[in-house]
């Protein structure tokens, strides 16, 4: 998922996200894989089912760390307030705009696009539990302008038809599953598997978010590979903050080389001042900077 944003004015930003399950980037040579997009995990190509296997137990053992329900809702909170200036985020199932990105619609909680093809998989998940919902008379339309910036088939009626259908409950705990599935889900247990703690574990997500989960230069995995040449991870023998600091010089050099994040505010006035502050833990209160803006969390 990328924020689209110009944010480069002294002004609060308005909702903007978008998300690159086929690489991250325009650029990407990743692929979503046989399962769909979002299913694979680049992380785990080369690992025999035993490997797998003795990671799940791995993880088994560790704490939930991001994954408790507090914080889980701390890291939605913290994503939001980048994504859409808010603290807000149960209020963003509705939320549907072109911010002439490329990417055609951004939409929903975590910035689904009509051109990303995960907005697409979400309403064709949803569409096979509930038939006779508002959107699924667009899903040719939404197929036939996967992977581009179009409208065609869309307009005028496609963004209130998501208005209406984000005022359900089932609609809004599929936006809720497909961003388990795709972002939170897989950044939280490759963490883990680093030897990362909870603020770890919430960087990887949120680059996850912005860079979407790809493999080229770009995306989130290929962040990842660059920020191994040049450190060890915690479970490689490496020092947990110089890992991060190095990861997140690695996504704000991605950043800046897109005009649409080339503000890195959400990287260094929030997650590495949390990393200087030595709060690895993730522990409230809170207080941090997004474009500006300050945001608290008691």
């Amino acid at each position: 998922m990328k924020r689209a944003g110009l944010l480069l004015l002294a002004v609060a930003p308005v909702a903007t996200v978008a998300v690159y399950l086929l690489g991250g980037d325009s650029d990407s040579d990743a692929a979503a894989g046989p399962h769909g997009p979002g299913t694979q995990r680049p992380y785990d190509k080369d690992k025999s089912a035993d490997e797998i296997k003795a990671d799940d137990k791995l993880i088994a053992s560790l704490p939930p760390g991001l994954a408790t329900p507090a914080k889980k809702e701390l890291a939605q909170k913290l994503v939001t307030s980048a994504e859409n200036s808010t603290l807000n985020w149960r209020g963003q199932y509705g939320y549907i705009e072109d911010i002439g990105d490329g990417n055609g619609y951004t939409a929903g909680i975590i910035g689904f696009c009509t051109g990303t093809n995960d907005l697409l998989t979400l309403v064709e998940r949803y569409t096979k539990d509930h038939p006779d919902n508002g959107l699924a008379r667009y899903l040719p339309a939404l197929r036939k302008v996967d992977g581009s910036d179009s409208h065609e088939g869309l307009d005028p009626g496609f963004t209130k038809a998501w208005k209406a259908e984000a005022q359900k409950p089932a609609f809004q705990k599929a936006q809720d599953r497909t961003r388990d599935r795709v972002y939170f889900d897989p950044a939280v247990r490759l963490a883990k598997l680093d030897g990362l703690g909870t603020l770890g574990q919430f960087i990887y997500y949120d680059a996850m978010v912005l860079h979407g989960p790809g493999t080229g230069p770009r995306g989130f995995y290929g962040l990842r590979e660059a920020a191994l040449k040049e450190a060890n991870t915690p479970a490689q023998g490496g020092k947990e903050k110089a890992y991060l600091d190095i990861f997140l010089d690695v996504r704000t050099k991605a950043m800046k080389e897109k005009k649409a994040h080339r503000d890195t505010t959400r990287v260094e006035t929030a997650q590495r001042q949390f990393l200087y502050d030595g709060n690895l833990a993730l522990k409230t209160p809170l207080t941090w900077k997004v474009y500006g803006e300050t945001f608290k969390v008691p």
